[in-house]
């Protein structure tokens, strides 16, 4: 079927989509769901507006803004106020229970990853949690093609990796540089959900009232404390996933 689904296409999936017993806001979700789990509307197609789906099916634009709204808390549609209602983009998976580089999880999955870098600098440590007086501080915005996907907030050893401040961070990854200067060989993470700052958010292009998904992580190298980090994801767009044997 057409991606611009006609008046007719309409009824004829609504009245697909289950006996008419059934609430006609769950109908119009099964539709919805359908046809997006069928590939007929893939991520970023625009769905028929209310007005259309009023006309077509002979419903009120209450019960189809049900449907819609609840699609959208599922995560299954975005809202994009004034234009229209669009297949929620797929959501990046992210591992877990390893520390992967992410310029290689979305090359993998055939996309374009590139950085902007906020910025680097060295600043005063927290000497709590540092066993130097300053340490290296990186703000760096990944994209997935065109979509921010993970906002990282890096502090880092200066005796560990000595050379931070000099790479060009659009080229290389901190994870793909600590790794070859400073091998991993333990690793902590807590993971939470979380709502963004102002500024976190407009740098991921969400809104405010977004969930986040965070992932703080330390990594320690040989005795010493390696890199603490920040890395934030849009809950619309990320997923983590992982595997244990017991």
């Amino acid at each position: 079927m057409d991606r611009c689904a006609s008046d007719a296409d309409l009824a004829e999936l609504f009245a697909a989509a289950g006996p008419e017993s059934t609430p006609a806001y769950e109908r119009i979700k099964r539709l919805i769901r359908t046809q997006i789990g069928a590939g007929r509307w893939l991520p970023g197609d625009q769905l028929p507006s209310e007005p259309q789906m009023v006309r077509a099916l002979g419903i009120s634009r209450m019960t189809i803004n049900r449907a819609f709204r609840e699609l959208t808390a599922a995560g299954v549609v975005v809202r994009n106020m004034g234009v229209g209602t669009f297949v929620a983009p797929a959501k990046v998976t992210s591992p877990l229970f390893e520390v992967r580089n992410i310029a290689d999880e979305i090359q993998r999955r055939g996309h374009r990853h590139r950085t902007e870098v906020v910025f680097l600098r060295s600043e005063s440590a927290d000497a709590a949690q540092w066993p130097t007086d300053r340490v290296f501080h990186s703000l760096l915005v990944h994209f997935d093609d065109e979509s921010p996907i993970q906002l990282e907030d890096r502090l880092v050893n200066p005796e560990a990796a000595p050379g931070y401040l000099d790479q060009d961070f659009t080229a290389i990854t901190p994870n793909r540089y600590l790794s070859e200067v400073a091998p991993l060989v333990r690793g902590e993470h807590v993971v939470e959900a979380v709502q963004g700052s102002a500024e976190e958010c407009a740098l991921l292009r969400i809104r405010r009232t977004e969930p986040c998904l965070l992932i703080c992580r330390r990594t320690w190298s040989a005795a010493a404390l390696v890199s603490s980090a920040r890395l934030l994801h849009p809950g619309s767009r990320s997923r983590l996933e992982g595997a244990f044997e017991v």
